[in-house]
């Protein structure tokens, strides 16, 4: 490797480093404003501590997610993309595991790095944001599904709504919380998934998940007087 080679290599990383710092000390600021309620957190805390779980959020929906768990050390699956850089930079400056891939790209492997994570010594949760890296919107991909048969783990659906907030022009229509608003982050029923399970239960676990997630959505959107973006 030349000097100059070397050099780009040094600042190329340097910039992702310092975009990770600042993103997680972005976050952290913003909530330190924002009172954060929970609903649905009693019925799934004990599998939760248990660290023997997998989340499940919306690609629009993972901000406080990730601030209210930091340090936790889940194994997230994140896009490869350069999108896909600036939030593994900062998932890892606030303790997450991020693994780069998709269900487009890479994703099989990705997907055996997360089983090989949850399957340590010390064994981490895993979270899938099922409509990503590109959507479909609201729309679950069966990775999370086909993870949590593999684990013998179920599935946590979590998702969250605000009261004030702005809604970004993407695929996504991603939503960032205004400082000093209120945040409620709600927590579905598990999905369990048997180890048994043929793809035609994979497709009826796929869409219970989809609907669960895309109804509390709806609600805790309606809970702020919202119509879901």
């Amino acid at each position: 490797m030349t000097t100059r080679s070397a050099i780009r290599n040094f600042l190329v990383e340097l910039k992702w480093r310092l975009v990770g710092l600042l993103g997680k000390l972005f976050i952290d600021l913003l909530f330190s404003t924002i009172k954060i309620e929970s609903r649905g957190l009693e019925k799934v805390r004990e599998l939760i501590d248990s660290r023997k779980n997998v989340f499940a959020l919306w690609h629009s929906r993972i901000l406080p997610f990730s601030y209210l768990y930091k340090g936790h050390g889940s194994a997230i699956m994140v896009s490869a993309s350069e999108d896909g850089e600036i939030i593994a930079r900062i998932l890892e400056r606030q303790g997450q595991k991020p693994v780069r891939g998709s269900s487009k790209k890479g994703g099989m492997k990705a997907l055996e790095k997360i089983v090989e994570a949850m399957s340590a010594e010390s064994p981490d949760p895993g979270t899938v944001i099922p409509d990503g890296p590109q959507g479909p919107r609201f729309r679950v991909q069966k990775g999370v599904v086909l993870l949590a048969r593999r684990m013998g783990r179920p599935i946590v659906p979590v998702t969250y709504g605000a009261g004030r907030g702005v809604v970004f022009r993407s695929w996504d229509r991603f939503i960032l919380p205004l400082p000093f608003t209120r945040c409620r982050i709600v927590y579905g029923d598990p999905v369990h998934v048997s180890p048994d399970a043929d793809e035609d239960g994979i497709e009826l676990k796929r869409k219970e998940l989809e609907k669960q997630m895309r109804r509390l959505t709806e609600e805790v959107d309606a809970h702020f007087g919202h119509k879901t973006p």
